[in-house]
Order: structure tokens, then sequence, then C-alpha cells
């Protein structure tokens, strides 16, 4: 889909292609096509399997793409990489980058300071990818236009509250991702779509197929 100069693909799970710019700039690729697009950026979340996959990587990589990504998963990769945690703000190649927290909430497969979540700047356009993260108050100060926010539930926000974060950041358009691809995340993306259209008709909801 289309949104201002941007397009946006989602390929599946937390896996989404960008572009803009003339950049190709994917976040976690772990499902991709048979002949991927090669990627000018790979931004990727933390090192779990289904986010951080090295063969996925090696897939669409370019001699000159460069890699984002947290500690834990650069040991994993090769190439042209750059370690980035919580806080940090970077431009590559030509795109502005700044890590924000994810982390879960009374459980443990997420620990704040193993992962983080993306917001990036691609043609005027802010789009904010979550990662694996539940509902946490650090949301409360995300200024993007774009939402990619997970619903799968079990390692991640579910459907309520993925929908309480998305009217919590108010932006122009949220697109759910993170379910209905790996075991514990079904989830109905109608649902999450009906709680925010009911609470803020404003905020625009695509569910991409």
């Amino acid at each position: 889909m289309k949104f201002r100069n941007v397009d946006i693909e989602w390929l599946g799970h937390a896996t989404f292609l960008i572009r803009g710019e003339g950049k190709v700039i994917y976040f976690d690729p772990f499902v991709l096509p048979e002949n991927p697009e090669k990627a000018d950026l790979i931004l990727i979340t933390h090192d779990h399997f289904d986010h951080c996959s090295p063969d996925k990587v090696e897939r669409i990589k370019k001699e000159d793409t460069s890699i984002i990504t947290t500690q834990r998963a650069a040991n994993k990769l090769n190439g042209n990489l750059r370690v980035i945690k919580e806080g940090d703000e970077l431009t590559e190649k030509g795109v502005r980058v700044k890590a924000v927290p994810a982390y879960n909430i009374g459980k443990s497969f997420h620990p704040r300071g193993t992962g983080v979540g993306f917001i990036i700047e691609l043609s005027g356009t802010r789009i904010y990818h979550a990662g694996d993260t539940d509902f946490i108050p650090e949301m409360s100060s995300i200024k993007t236009d774009i939402a990619l926010l997970p619903i799968g539930g079990t390692y991640t926000m579910n459907e309520e509250e993925a929908a309480r974060a998305a009217l919590t950041i108010k932006p122009k358009l949220v697109i759910p991702m993170h379910y209905n691809y790996i075991d514990g995340t079904s989830a109905d993306p109608n649902n999450f779509k009906q709680i925010i259209q009911t609470n803020n008709p404003e905020i625009r909801v695509e569910i991409l197929k």
C-alpha cells in the first residue's frame, strides 16, 4: 500500500518491506518471497529466530547493504553492521533511525535491553516498528505517522492491548503484525481495527495481506 511517498508491504509476521526515496528497507526479514528485492538497509529488532534469520539476511543483502540491529543479533550476522541500543539515533543511507524501548511486562520472553523498536524517517514520513513488545509506558512519547504493532499475544501485546497502544500513540495509520504465523500468535486483526475505530475513527487502520 502507499502512504504519502512511501510504499509499505507486509510480507508476514514482523517482516515489512518499505520503499521510499529510491531506497529499499526491510524490517525483521524472516518471511520473504521466492525472489526478494535486494535491500539498501535492514533493521532487525532483536535476535530471536523469527526476527533475526542469517539465511534470510543473506538472500536480500548486497555488498553495500547496511544492517542496524542489537549487539546480540549482530553477533549472528555478517556484513556492514551498526549496533544500536534504545535511545540511540543515527543516520544510515540518508535515513534517520532511532531505537526505542521494546520489552515485556510480566513475562520473560523479551526482557528490557535485549531488543528495540525503531522509528525511521523516510520521505518526511515517520514509521514506527514496535518490535516484540507489550504496551509499555514509553509509547506515550512515541511520535509517528505510521505504527506497525504486534497483536498476536503470548510474546507481545494482544489485540486489545495493541489497540490501546494505537489509541495512545495516535498515528495517522496503524498496521497490525506478528499474528497468525507462528504458534502462540493467533489473533483477529478485525477486532483490533474495530476497537481503534470505535474509540478514535481518525486513526486509519489497514489490515494488509
